[in-house]
């Protein structure tokens, strides 16, 4: 068989150029189409201001960046402010890693019974906790502990670099895991007490890495000299958020989905999929994509910006910006056709969401139809298009999957389908298996 494959793949002259470039340099490189390096046109038709890119780090943490920034730009929008602000993700990670923690040593807790083989258990001790999320948990977060600006509890260096810190408090959650599991017929008591004193140590564990959450301080807008718009005033980061924002999150916000792979306009929720124990499930309804283009085009309509997720690498050209199918001639260079379509994807565990931004534009042609949209990304104001994306309509219905919208931009459809019993779905499930 190896005889028959060397002499049916001689390399020709111009597949040894191409070997060639390929032992000194990425394949995206090679395969970049030359003829789509043209300057792109930046121009959208509808548009939602924006005033400056924020900038996640080495986390994981696009969702909650993503959720702040879409609550931010209401908030610039309705206070007229005069510069730029932003909300403490530190603040709220702080909450979200320790919900986290709880929720995965309750799950242990409840689940005690089963063995260490079974695929929920398994499950648990594969994923205790990581630094990615939807906008569920940044619903349930908000709604629990409010909000506080960024100057009042800013980053730290382990906020903006979570993989080594995230790697201890796992450990450490398993090894709290096993202890809760070692004695089968402990009561619920002595296991309560027990989890209470392993929350402690995480709660240790995250003031060192973050800081100790704010309860109360004193704020107020500033001008572009640094001067205060109006007196400071004392808030708690509660009153912080009703007094700026005061929005329902988790009743008046519907996630979009489609996937293909899934019978359209059925809800659906992930088994242990929340950020907290006490919170909700990740639901969300599937329908066709022309539908979440028709609420989305709304909502820019409306300036509004969305909380939008996708599968971000794909096709991407990082220094321009630009996600659009034809950046890169994968088949040309190696000789092989990759034709899955995007259910086929998704089934092969071969894309799914990776990646959460904030939508903020649409390019329409005459007849209404989309040609291209923008986001508001969180990798810095200096990557890609001054810290944006631009999508090709057509890359848009490849790689786009998750959009979270305001009811009033839904279609009466959409309502009615959103109000149906959800079918649950396991947490290893293949389209959640990389949540952003």
């Amino acid at each position: 068989m190896l005889t028959r494959f060397a002499k049916a793949n001689q390399i020709t002259g111009s597949e040894r150029a191409i070997k060639n470039a390929l032992a000194v340099g990425p394949v995206s490189s090679l395969a970049t189409n030359q003829e789509n390096q043209v300057e792109q046109n930046t121009y959208f038709s509808n548009s939602v201001p924006s005033k400056g890119i924020t900038d996640q780090k080495s986390s994981g943490r696009c969702w909650l960046f993503t959720g702040l920034n879409v609550l931010r730009a209401k908030m610039m929008k309705e206070q007229s402010l005069p510069t730029t602000m932003e909300f403490s993700q530190n603040y709220l990670f702080f909450y979200d890693q320790l919900e986290k923690s709880n929720l995965f040593l309750q799950a242990v807790i409840d689940t005690r019974q089963k063995p260490m083989d079974d695929q929920t258990v398994m499950w648990l001790f594969q994923n205790p906790l990581s630094d990615g999320g939807t906008f569920t948990g940044v619903a349930d977060l908000v709604a629990k502990y409010g909000l506080v600006p960024k100057g009042v509890m800013p980053e730290t260096y382990t906020s903006n670099n979570t993989s080594q810190f995230t790697t201890f408090l796992k450990r450490k959650l398993r090894e709290d895991a096993l202890a809760l599991r070692e004695n089968p017929k402990a009561s619920n008591k002595e296991l309560m007490a027990k989890k209470e004193q392993f929350l402690s140590e995480i709660y240790h564990m995250l003031t060192l890495g973050f800081g100790t959450p704010v309860t109360e301080f004193t704020w107020a807008p500033k001008d572009y000299d640094g001067r205060a718009v109006y007196p400071p005033k004392r808030y708690t980061p509660q009153s912080f958020y009703k007094e700026f924002i005061n929005l329902d999150l988790q009743n008046d916000y519907i996630m979009l989905m489609n996937d293909p792979t899934r019978e359209y306009w059925k809800t659906y929720e992930i088994q242990y999929d929340r950020h907290t124990y006490d919170g909700h499930n990740w639901l969300y309804l599937n329908v066709p994509m022309q539908d979440i283009k028709e609420a989305a085009i709304a909502s820019i309509k409306d300036s509004t910006m969305m909380y939008f997720s996708c599968d971000v690498n794909k096709f991407l050209d990082r220094s321009r910006g630009i996600a659009d199918l034809a950046n890169y001639n994968f088949d040309e260079i190696f000789g092989v056709h990759f034709g899955m379509d995007k259910a086929q994807r998704i089934k092969s565990f071969d894309s799914g969401s990776t990646h959460a931004m904030t939508l903020k534009a649409v390019d329409l042609d005459e007849t209404g139809k989309p040609i291209k949209w923008e986001v508001e990304n969180s990798w810095g104001a200096g990557s890609g298009h001054q810290g944006h994306i631009i999508m090709t309509d057509e890359w848009f219905d490849n790689y786009m999957f998750r959009l979270v919208i305001n009811k009033k931009y839904a279609s009466e459809k959409i309502i009615k389908a959103s109000q149906q019993k959800p079918t649950l779905l396991p947490c290893w499930d293949p389209m959640f298996c990389s949540e952003e």
